[in-house]
Parts: C-alpha cells; structure tokens; sequence
C-alpha cells in the first residue's frame, strides 16, 4: 500500500512538473485580440510532417525535426500572395525582436515560386532576417494541411503544433508578441 501511495505522488508530481512547462491552451487563447483573434489553439498539441523542404540558396534540404528546442513560427506562403506582401515585414519584425536560440520564423515559399522571384519579394519588402527556403512541389504544404496561403503555425519546442492561423494576421502587435513570449517561456 505505502508503494502504490508513492508511486502516486510520484505521478502527481511528475505530471503536474510536465504541465507547468507545456504552454497552457487557455492562457494562449486568452492572449489573442485583434487579427490574432483567429489563431486557432489545439487543445493538444499535434504531430508535424517530417517532410523535408529546400533550404535557401541550394545548401540542401532540412526537415522540422531540425527545429525542436525552438518555438517556431511556421510561415507557408508564396510570391504572388497579397496578403503574405502585407505580413511578411510584420514577420521580420517579430524575428528581430524574439529570433535567437529560444524561436525562430521559418517561411517556407510553397509551390512554383522562383528563386530570383523569392529574393525579388524579399528586396522589394525589405526583408533581410528571414530564410527564403522553399516547397516547390508542396509536399510539405499537403502534410501539414495548407489548404490556402499564408497560414502559419506555431510549433512548440517539442516540434508539435500548438496552433494555427489562416490568412495574413498582424505578428508585429502585442498580442502576437505576448502569445510567442508565452510559448518562448514554457519549456
């Protein structure tokens, strides 16, 4: 009897140790006002595709596995997207102010967008912080759901999405930024 009471707290413990570091659905959903208003937030965190994509520039492939330890911002879009024209300066912004050892914003160009046409969007928008890697047969695009552009997801540190957003959101507003400082503090 006493075994089993201590393997009992014993589990309570290392469950309640386990919650306090995961970010906590409800505090996520709390945070979100404004554009952010439609991230959806799963109630558990979910599983990504393993699908490699192409990393900028020809230096080979990576997959999303290469990521975990790092919350990520997960940015599909592509050249010819209006709304990924409005929201990838935001999202440049929100790399220089968190990106480092503990996040990072990955864009992923998904489907028929050129190199040159990828730098082009990047020159024309100022943006000089964020990879310009790509997804030309939207591979990666179908297992992981995109079903428009730009959707973002937001992967724990794990390598599980947490939530997700369809369409263009402002990341550079507070609640954007409050929402990666939660998910950035929670281990």
């Amino acid at each position: 009897m006493r075994l089993f009471r201590q393997l009992s707290l014993y589990m309570a413990l290392t469950l309640g140790a386990n919650a306090a570091f995961a970010a906590d659905p409800a505090q996520l959903e709390g945070l979100r006002d404004g554009s952010l208003k439609r991230l959806v937030v799963h109630s558990e965190p979910r599983d990504v595709s393993a699908t490699a994509f192409e990393l900028a520039d020809g230096a080979g492939t990576a997959s999303l596995e290469d990521y975990r330890g790092k919350v990520v911002l997960l940015n599909f879009w592509a050249t010819w997207c209006a709304p990924c024209r409005k929201e990838m300066p935001q999202l440049a912004e929100l790399q220089e102010e968190f990106g480092g050892a503990d996040f990072e914003v990955l864009t992923i160009a998904t489907g028929r967008n050129s190199p040159a046409g990828i730098q082009k969007f990047f020159d024309e928008n100022g943006i000089s912080n964020l990879p310009r890697h790509q997804d030309p047969k939207q591979a990666l695009a179908r297992e992981m759901a995109v079903i428009g552009l730009p959707i973002t997801v937001l992967l724990d540190r794990d390598g599980k999405e947490v939530a997700r957003l369809l369409g263009d959101a402002e990341w550079n507003s507070d609640s954007a930024k409050e929402i990666v400082k939660t998910l950035i503090a929670s281990k």
